[in-house]
């Protein structure tokens, strides 16, 4: 009977790690661990307390299922240390399997995507300005052995060092840069993180960074400069307008200037504009060579 209880879990974590060999970027390394972990005997001690255990299990044979039996949910793995070491096969689920009691203690680990904020960070830039940013990292565990045995706490542990990490990052940057650049920095700061928690069995999908806020001094201080830079935009654009208008005006005044009858045209269409507009005065502007002729009689 306990050679069949042993069969049965071993088969199950067997299956589960060649499934998991080869898996992410760090599958050599967690290879190597994985061989590590089976190279560990527990010694005869180890043997009399996992065979007191089975005993036990048998004893108690109707309660037992109740402490022996474990279900792992289809987005978990479980870790198993039985006398403090890791069980041959590495992690074990999704599914039932069986564990014993006494000896054998679980980590059930969540493989899903977990995101978290990274809190609002003042940062010194490499001009000297001082900024508040924040950001948000998405990461999920693609190997639960690794999240156990080589970290304490693995979500607090990437927690802090994306803190360290977007610190360290921005203040080799410059204003300019971190407004301009934010989707160079947040694939930059994915990779280094990436790297970092490889160890960890750690793979960090995405990190983006939501808000860069400014002191409201600089605030005003760019906004009065990108005032200046609009109306200095908005003096050169009239002054193209009154210069292109000189030009067709001194352009009409030679057409007029050839044709005295077009002077008169002009004189009655301005007459037509006037009184199109109900005015109870009418200005008649007189030639003045009709007024010359006047004046000599």
């Amino acid at each position: 009977g306990a050679i069949k209880l042993d069969y049965i879990s071993s088969g199950i974590n067997a299956e589960y790690g060649d499934h998991e060999k080869g898996a992410g970027p760090s599958g050599a390394s967690n290879n190597k661990d994985k061989l590590q972990y089976e190279e560990q005997d527990v010694g005869l001690c180890g043997l009399i307390l996992i065979g007191v255990s089975i005993l036990l299990c048998i004893v108690f044979l109707p309660l037992a299922p109740f402490f022996i039996i474990k279900v792992v949910a289809q987005y978990e793995k479980a870790v198993i240390l039985r006398l403090g070491c890791i069980r041959k096969g590495g992690a074990a689920g999704p599914g039932l399997f069986f564990f014993l009691p006494c000896v054998d203690e679980i980590h059930v680990v969540d493989m899903r995507t977990v995101s978290f904020d990274v809190p609002p960070q003042e940062i010194l830039t490499k001009d000297s300005v001082t900024v508040t940013v924040d950001a948000v990292v998405y990461f999920r565990i693609q190997d639960a052995v690794s999240s156990v045995c080589n970290v304490d706490n693995v979500k607090t542990a990437t927690r802090l060092l994306a803190q360290t990490t977007l610190r360290n990052m921005l203040g080799t940057k410059s204003l300019s840069e971190i407004l301009s650049e934010r989707e160079e920095i947040s694939n930059s700061m994915q990779q280094i993180l990436d790297i970092a928690t490889d160890p960890w069995g750690v793979l960090v999908e995405r990190v983006e960074v939501k808000d860069v806020r400014l002191p409201q001094n600089l605030q005003r201080a760019m906004a009065a400069e990108a005032e200046a830079h609009r109306d200095a935009k908005a003096k050169v654009i009239a002054a193209e307008g009154e210069l292109n208008a000189s030009k067709a005006l001194k352009e009409a005044a030679d057409v007029i200037n050839e044709s005295p009858a077009a002077l008169q045209l002009r004189y009655l269409q301005t007459l037509g504009t006037i009184a199109a507009e109900r005015n109870s005065t009418i200005l008649f502007p007189m030639p003045i060579d009709m007024m010359r002729a006047f004046a000599g009689k």
